[in-house]
């Protein structure tokens, strides 16, 4: 939401999202989804090649998205199995 009040004051945004469903829901101006676990949205700690590749292509939907809404896939995989601590045990 906090996009579409910045783009109305002018200034073009890019949303870079690791829930799909939600931001299908709320329909930023332009979003980028990826796929990978929660606070990593521009990819692993000290992996800089992936994080520069994802900056950029949200940075390429500045030119590219000419209408609101647009949600963008980004298409590479979480490179190690995903372990998520359920607090049991």
């Amino acid at each position: 939401m906090v996009c579409r009040v910045v783009e109305q004051a002018g200034i073009a945004t890019v949303c870079y999202s690791t829930g799909r469903d939600l931001t299908a829901q709320v329909k930023p101006p332009r979003s980028l989804f990826v796929n990978f676990p929660m606070g990593n949205n521009f990819g692993g700690p000290g992996d800089i090649a992936a994080q520069n590749r994802i900056l950029q292509r949200g940075l390429d939907l500045l030119d590219e998205v000419q209408e609101g809404g647009a949600l963008v896939d980004w298409q590479e995989q979480w490179p190690e199995p995903v372990v998520y601590f359920t607090g049991r045990g």
